[in-house]
């Protein structure tokens, strides 16, 4: 046989949060606990189905259906707008927002940066420092150069908002700046609101442009105020906003996301969203069907809307007693050990601060598992693992 033409492609090393659920599943120990994935569970373990979707999967029913337009659904679409920036945003008003449905948040954020690849080439594209490893993947994928900005000030477990500031101060002018808005992802801290207020005039005086990664809307606080910053950002100046459905909707295999950008006039939406348009036939052609149906049922009826944003902030209750719970285990077990962060972090993660080797005897003495970095998602935690895992974690602390 002639020589391979793919002989010298390089093995893949494998994703090092997905490679750790496999070897999550292949651990043979019954008592095994899952803090890596981010994915929701309730307090059995179980991924559950919103009684609000269920109830939407009855009403579309199941028929044979053609394509998506290369957009989406027109109702999920309009979900999309008045759920990110609420009814009465002046951009929805003016028309100037051009919203596609997209396969998942990752999906937004990928198609965001091939849209600016084509129309704001070679500019520096900043993330946050530590960030979502695939900020970087996809803005590299479309052909960028990235780097980060200060973020994570780890002697504080906070914010570190100086460096941030001065960071965005001293790029290069319309620099691309990918910031998550709420329930920052791995860190679980977010800029406060005067934080928030001040960072955008940066961010506007420097004219960068803004991508916003809102992944988990309503595990924050509730689901509009998680959106505040979005909203205001997007009264000052155009940005583009991904957002994600498979947390908040439990919908993590339909791959259900939107992508909005948000325009100086109509005219320009109208251009921006024929442009995000062919962006999407260029790589997936169009978005799945049901998932935009269930999405799109939900949001567009005031009852399933509203029992939706109830399961919500039940999802939200769950996690922030879980981070009260596990707190109280740890301080019971330790007086030494500073718990604060737990209660202070938002959302699905938590920076615990444990270094690698910790982790990794987590992971081999008790079975419980984190991301290497440290980071532990709290949505994992229930009133049955909480103790064993409250163990672990004082002990891998006194090494």
């Amino acid at each position: 046989m002639a020589e391979s033409l793919f002989g010298r492609v390089e093995p893949f090393a494998g994703d090092p949060i997905l490679s750790l659920n496999d070897s999550f599943k292949a651990d043979p120990r019954p008592e095994k606990v899952n803090l890596s994935i981010g994915v929701y569970t309730d307090e059995k373990g179980r991924i559950p189905v919103l009684g609000s979707v269920r109830s939407a999967y009855e009403q579309i029913g199941f028929a044979k259906r053609p394509y998506l337009p290369m957009d989406g659904h027109p109702g999920y679409r309009d979900g999309v707008q008045k759920l990110v920036f609420g009814k009465a945003h002046p951009a929805l008003a003016e028309k100037r927002v051009a919203t596609i449905q997209t396969i998942g948040g990752t999906g937004a954020v990928g198609i965001a940066a091939d849209f600016l690849a084509k129309h704001l080439p070679g500019r520096p594209v900043l993330v946050s420092d530590p960030t979502w490893e695939n900020h970087h993947g996809l803005f590299q994928r479309a052909g960028f150069e990235t780097t980060t900005y200060p973020y994570w000030d780890r002697a504080n477990r906070s914010v570190d908002f100086a460096g941030m500031v001065k960071a965005l101060e001293a790029a290069e002018s319309g620099s691309i700046v990918v910031i998550q808005p709420v329930c920052h992802n791995p860190t679980g801290v977010d800029l406060g609101e005067e934080q928030q207020a001040a960072v955008t005039d940066v961010l506007v005086a420097k004219g960068h442009v803004v991508v916003f990664d809102m992944a988990y809307q309503g595990f924050g606080t509730s689901v509009d105020a998680d959106a505040a910053f979005v909203r205001r950002y997007a009264e000052r100046a155009s940005c583009l906003v991904a957002n994600s459905f498979s947390k908040n909707f439990s919908l993590y295999g339909e791959r259900c996301g939107g992508l909005s950008a948000v325009c100086r006039d109509a005219d320009e939406a109208e251009r921006v969203l024929g442009q995000l348009k062919l962006a999407v036939r260029r790589s997936y052609s169009s978005p799945p069907m049901t998932g935009g149906l269930l999405v799109a049922t939900v949001l567009g009826n005031d009852d399933l809307r509203a029992q939706w944003t109830r399961e919500v902030d039940e999802m939200r209750t769950r996690m922030d007693a879980m981070r009260k719970l596990l707190a109280e285990h740890i301080r019971a077990l330790s007086n030494e050990a500073d718990v604060n962060f737990l209660l202070s972090q938002r959302g699905m993660f938590s920076y615990t601060g444990l270094r690698e080797q910790q982790v990794h005897d987590m992971r081999e003495n008790d079975g419980v598992y984190l991301v290497g970095s440290g980071r532990m998602c709290v949505a994992g935690l229930n009133e049955e693992n909480v103790p064993k895992v409250a163990r672990s974690f004082v002990a891998a602390r006194q090494v």
